[in-house]
């Protein structure tokens, strides 16, 4: 395992990708070298996040372009849909990204969600971490766009990008209670449609009554299948990753991260597959009753 990390800090992509592959089959040996892993405080997580349809991929797209033009490393976390049955990934967006997968300064790992809520994979902590190690100097990590309850981002990013688009205006109302409340930074794509000023307007409002009354949240429109508002866009990641982190900040990262990965042990044991299989072998009908003896 030290060897792996010793190729993964010289960017050996062939190296990265098996090693992610190992801590999501949690192959033996994992655990320690996630333990070796250097600290990383440089490396900078930029989540995006919104409703399926708003331009996310075609947004990543876009923000990879600018930030290679300038030079930088980057590495794409694409999280898919995953089938119910199989928890395979569904990869239907990743040809948006194509022009890139040869590329020496990006990499781009696609991950399903295998039946995490949230719209991560249940080992996003642990392949961030390992990312870092690699000495990338932005992860992009975009979620599956699956609403409301879409909030396990703003544990994981430095940033948080909360992406619309103008017909959204229904959306935004049932989703202001959740995930309106984590952006750092809103972007309304396709911001070339009609009503696009109007539906910013909502937003500015929204934002101002929110409880984090923090009115001075950028708002930004941009065209991603253009490039257009992409320069403003990273102007304002880096101007949020800029401010000083407080102690408090720190400390609720740290525990959503700290949430995140005991979760993930203590049902390490528990197999859906194999609870699927109890319950229709015994044709189970009282699930409190069948619970109380599992």
């Amino acid at each position: 395992m030290i060897d792996l990390l010793s190729s993964l800090q010289q960017g050996d992509y062939k190296t990265l990708a098996r090693v992610i592959s190992l801590i999501e089959n949690e192959a033996e040996g994992y655990e320690t070298l996630l333990k070796s892993l250097p600290e990383n405080n440089s490396t900078k997580i930029i989540g995006i996040t919104g409703p399926p349809g708003a331009g996310k991929s075609t947004l990543c797209d876009a923000l990879i372009e600018e930030l290679v033009t300038k030079g930088k490393r980057v590495a794409v976390l694409c999280v898919d849909p995953s089938s119910p049955y199989t928890y395979g990934s569904l990869l239907g967006d990743r040809i948006r990204m194509s022009e890139w997968y040869n590329n020496k300064n990006v990499f781009i790992r696609s991950l399903a969600t295998r039946g995490a809520l949230g719209g991560l994979n249940p080992k996003i902590s642990e392949i961030s971490d390992i990312l870092k190690a690699a000495g990338f100097d932005y992860i992009i990590i975009e979620t599956v766009g699956v609403g409301q309850s879409e909030v396990e981002i703003s544990g994981l990013a430095d940033v948080t990008i909360l992406v619309l688009v103008p017909e959204g205006g229904d959306i935004i109302q049932t989703m202001k209670a959740g995930i309106m409340e984590i952006a750092d930074i809103f972007v309304v794509n396709k911001s070339d449609r009609p009503d696009a000023e109007i539906f910013v307007n909502n937003i500015k409002k929204i934002v101002a009554g929110s409880a984090k009354n923090e009115s001075h949240i950028p708002i930004l429109k941009t065209v991603a299948s253009e490039q257009t508002g992409i320069p403003e866009l990273f102007f304002e990641i880096n101007k949020f990753l800029q401010k000083p982190v407080s102690n408090e900040k720190k400390s609720f990262l740290l525990t959503e991260r700290a949430w995140h990965l005991i979760q993930n042990k203590r049902m390490k044991d528990i197999s859906k597959e194999q609870l699927h299989n109890k319950i229709k072998e015994n044709n189970i009908t009282n699930l409190y009753l069948f619970l109380e003896n599992f």
